[in-house]
């Protein structure tokens, strides 16, 4: 047995809970299914955002997207956060992450310096000389894009040139490349050339370094699907037939009682001006009409993607059994984020906090010492990986994490160390900018400055189709979820250090 427990976190991009083949017959993920019978799964995890920067930032720190400040796309986590990086490597850790970084913007300011962006995103050379701690990440490969993305290039474009693959450009949207954007589902680019190859080879490739040298990792694998655009290689593109996936729906007039954003999204050319203040992007502020058919062959594509993945993730566990690692790593598989398609007539992502977006599929593997096998409906939140981490490895939970220790829970000896989760969503300064309170039955939604929010009951109505906040029998239950909200909001404040004297 090692003297520290190694560390393996395992993530894919807006995943949707519910597309794990153990669980869910329209799919096949028979890596992810091990990974079931041999850990815990935890049916109700969440993430504190449901957008990729805010989220991720909240992995590697332990604390809320309105606590370190990345708070939205186009901003970053600060280099002067404190990361759980930091703490492995101060104990004698090595510490990398393969793939998906994305704490900080395509774009970069004097103010705001960000190396994730352009032109110095596509600079190899700036990327072959790399070798700064990124993040507490001693060790880093990154990449940007996703599918044909035109953001490719970093450590994933040399890769593509080390393996041959000089016409990597033909695979990738202007102006980097030559792909129409028009081009849906089937990605041409060969199976042995996609991020998901590169990723899992170069995951493996770290692993053998640190049973080579003996030394105890916590190594990040972040996969970048199956977040749109739909496009996977063959024959991943075609392994699902649409016309035989289970999909949901709009129910009729479910949006009546709902915020009037939700409306909106059911207009052929609905107006969000009044929503727009920086000038930028709004995600799911759009028309989101569809045909079935498209959405359909849409979501068989994302099974795809998803699977295809699995065979990856499969790969990086098959090494882990080579190397004689299996045992003394503790793994855990989840996602940033969720994913509608077609739930309540919505597509992708946006401020609209159903279960589908903000829930994510997490599984825990520690052989020996989490449950193998084991289904827990334990509340959990991407906020307490860090902290929970450390615990494992026995080290001290620096105070600026407010994430919870959820060290026991995975262990099988506690039921639960919290009874409530928040998950925020701050995408342009005041106009989208809302939080959510969910306990064991209820899921409670305020917007900043606005009269209007949502209140479902999840035991009582599952698909979240009928809003009970403007209901006069439900007054009352409001009124004490939201003292529950704002008791939550206080108890989440970190405290520094412990009071050392009365004055």
């Amino acid at each position: 047995m090692s003297r520290k427990p190694n560390i393996l976190l395992i993530t894919s991009d807006q995943q949707h809970w519910n597309t794990i083949g153990a669980f869910q017959p329209d799919i096949s993920t028979p890596n992810l299914d091990r990974l079931v019978r041999e850990g815990t799964t935890f049916t109700r995890a969440y993430c504190p955002n449901p957008t990729c920067t805010p989220t991720r930032s909240s992995l590697i720190t332990g604390q809320y997207p309105s606590q370190h400040g990345a708070w939205s796309l186009g901003t970053k986590l600060s280099e002067k956060a404190h990361t759980v990086g930091e703490d492995f490597l101060q104990a004698g850790y090595e510490t990398a992450l393969i793939g998906k970084a994305h704490f900080q913007p395509l774009a970069s300011t004097e103010e705001y310096p960000s190396i994730e962006s352009y032109p110095l995103l596509q600079d190899l050379d700036y990327w072959r000389r790399f070798d700064e701690t990124f993040y507490g990440f001693r060790h880093v490969e990154l990449a940007r894009n996703h599918t044909n993305e035109a953001h490719a290039g970093q450590h994933y474009a040399i890769w593509l040139e080390e393996k041959g693959c000089l016409n990597w450009r033909d695979y990738f949207q202007p102006p980097t490349g030559t792909m129409d954007k028009k081009h849906r589902h089937h990605w041409p680019i060969p199976e042995e050339f996609h991020y998901d190859a590169w990723i899992a080879e170069r995951t493996n490739a770290q692993l053998e370094r640190y049973k080579r040298e003996e030394q105890p990792f916590f190594l990040w694998a972040s996969f970048f699907d199956p977040h749109p655009p739909y496009l996977v290689p063959e024959p991943w593109d075609t392994m699902y037939d649409p016309k035989q996936l289970t999909l949901q729906g709009l129910h009729a007039g479910e949006h009546e009682a709902n915020p009037p954003h939700f409306r909106l999204t059911q207009e052929e050319e609905p107006d969000f001006s009044a929503y727009r203040e920086s000038g930028f992007g709004m995600h799911g502020f759009r028309s989101h009409l569809h045909q079935e058919e498209a959405l359909r062959k849409d979501v068989a594509v994302y099974y795809g993607m998803t699977s295809l993945m699995d065979r990856y993730i499969g790969r990086i566990l098959d090494k882990l059994d080579e190397l004689g690692l299996a045992e003394d790593t503790l793994i855990v598989f989840t996602s940033d984020h969720g994913h509608l398609f077609g739930q309540h007539g919505l597509i992708a992502k946006g401020p609209f906090h159903y279960e589908d977006l903000i829930r994510v599929p997490m599984i825990v593997r520690y052989p020996g010492r989490v449950p193998a096998g084991r289904l827990s409906a334990s509340m959990q939140s991407l906020v307490d990986i860090a902290p929970t981490l450390l615990a494992y490895a026995g080290l001290p939970i620096p105070a600026t994490m407010t994430g919870k220790d959820q060290s026991e829970v995975w262990n099988g000896k506690r039921e639960s160390v919290r009874n409530h989760i928040l998950c925020e969503n701050h995408h342009e300064p005041t106009t989208i900018h809302l939080k959510t309170y969910v306990d064991e039955r209820y899921k409670l939604t305020v917007y900043y400055n606005r009269p209007y929010g949502e209140l479902f009951d999840l035991q009582e109505d599952p698909d979240e189709v009928r809003n009970l906040w403007n209901e006069p029998a439900h007054a009352a239950l409001k009124s004490e979820l939201l003292l529950r909200y704002a008791w939550a909001e206080l108890g989440k404040e970190p405290l520094p250090m412990p009071r050392i004297a009365g004055a």
